[in-house]
This record gives structure tokens, sequence and C-alpha cells, in this order.
């Protein structure tokens, strides 16, 4: 297998073979470097296009939106909305299948009025792995994953980030909001907006890698591992904070932050949620 320079070579090769590319930019780390690469590649023949809803914390587009303006990425919000298709809201097993169909069906329009002649997300060779529906998505809406066929990997992606000088190199990983929420429990605003509020009093503490699971009025907080000390040592700060966000009680996770614990729950497998 080539090496992560190699890798990148091949996906800029990729990216100006392509003309002009729209890219689904979230500010996390793979979307932020395959947009830097087609920005450096074709310039003003990229746009990076922010999708905007309840199911994605506000701190996190406040984040992408800072992110774009220093790398001097060219940026475009679109406000999508999942939350008004009630098999989204059902919240079944292949519900990002739903909601990946909505946010490409708005970035369909929006690379027509802009002239962009591709559509493309920063999926990666990991995520192949993953329990992935948004996937199906993809492919129906024939948009192109460039760092998953140029091999590239998470931390492939995360070392050539660091060496671009990309603020996101670093950045703990982020996933909709609506992965919190158990498979069959309703998707509602307000529950997508108590999880964001608790989330936030978590970081505010100064946790890193943190989700709240929400099991109705019990707030689950998983950490990762190298933090659940720091998290145990700040209980009462923690149980204050996500119950002022609305849950009624608190619990720490032993476990621990894994992706997608939900579907490790339901399958043994990971899932879409990183």
């Amino acid at each position: 297998m080539h090496g992560a320079s190699q890798k990148y070579d091949d996906l800029r090769r990729r990216l100006e073979n392509l003309g002009s590319v729209l890219v689904a930019y979230s500010g996390g780390v793979d979307s932020t470097f395959l947009a830097f690469a087609a920005h450096a590649c074709l310039g003003e023949r990229t746009l990076a296009v922010l999708g905007v809803s309840a199911t994605v914390p506000t701190s996190e587009l406040e984040d992408a939106r800072a992110t774009a303006e220093v790398l001097g990425l060219r940026l475009h919000e679109v406000a999508t909305h999942e939350l008004a298709d009630p098999r989204f809201q059902a919240n079944p097993h292949d519900r990002c299948y739903y909601c990946k169909s909505e946010l490409f069906s708005v970035l369909g329009e929006t690379a027509s009025a802009y002239g962009m002649e591709w559509i493309a997300d920063g999926t990666n060779a990991d995520d192949l792995n993953d329990h992935r529906p948004g996937r199906r998505a993809a492919a129906a809406y024939g948009v192109l994953s460039p760092l998953l066929d140029s091999g590239l990997g998470k931390e492939e992606i995360r070392l050539l980030s660091r060496d671009l000088g990309l603020p996101t190199w670093d950045k703990p990983a982020m996933a909709c909001l609506s992965s919190r929420i158990p498979y069959g429990s309703q998707i509602t605003p307000l529950m997508l907006e108590r999880v964001a509020s608790a989330e936030a009093a978590c970081r505010r503490l100064g946790l890193r890698q943190v989700r709240v699971r929400a099991h109705g009025e019990v707030a689950r907080v998983e950490v990762d591992s190298s933090e659940m000390e720091q998290a145990f040592a700040l209980r009462r700060e923690l149980a204050r904070g996500v119950k002022a966000a609305g849950f009624l009680f608190v619990a720490q996770d032993l476990e621990g932050y894994r992706s997608g614990s939900f579907d490790l729950a339901r399958t043994g497998s990971s899932s879409q949620d990183q």
C-alpha cells in the first residue's frame, strides 16, 4: 500500500481531473482536509457547502465557519430539513440514509446553481468498516468519495492535516446529534437541544471527546478512556451541567466513549457515529 504522501498526490490528481467540485463540508477532520485539498487544486472551482439544521450543534457550525475563514475556503451554507421527514423522526436503523438523502438532494440543487460538475463527501477508507446507511444515499445521488478512492484512512488524514497546518488535525470525532438517541426512540427538536446543551456543559469542564446518550430522562455520559478519571472527579459539576440541560438523572458510562455504542449493543459492530 502506498504511503500517505503518495495517496495525497493521488487525491490531488483525482480532484484536478474533476474540473469543479462541491464538497459536503462539516468542519470535521475529513471534510476539512478534502475541502482544503480541493481548493488547493481547483481554487474558485471548489465550493465548500455546510448543511445547517437542528441535528448539528451550534458550536460545530461556528467552528466550521471559523475554519473555512482561516483556510480561505469558499463557503456556502444551506438549510436541510431532515426533521420534517417522519421516516427520519422515527429513528430507524437506517436513519442516516434519510438524513443523507435530504443533504445530497439539497447539495445537488446547490451544485447546479453554482455550476459545480461534481459533489464529493469526506468518506475515508476506514469508514467501510462501519455501519453507514448514508453510503446508499451517496451512491443514489452520484456523490464521489475521493478520500476513499485514494485509500486514505483516518490516521493518515490526521497526519497529513497536521503536516499541512490544518487546525482540525487533532479535532475530536463528531457526529450528528441524532446518533445520541437510541434507535426506535423519536427524534425531536427538544431532545436534540437537550443533548447539545448537555454536551456543551461537559466540554466547558474541559472534556474533549464526549457523548451524552439520551435514554429518556437519563443521560449516559461517555468520555474517552483518558478522561474517565477526570470526569469522575468532576462528577458533581458534570451532573449539575447535564441536569441543567433538562435530564433528571446522569450516569457515567464505565466503558467510556466508543464510536456508535448503540450499534455496538445491537450488532457488535461499529457505526456511523464517529
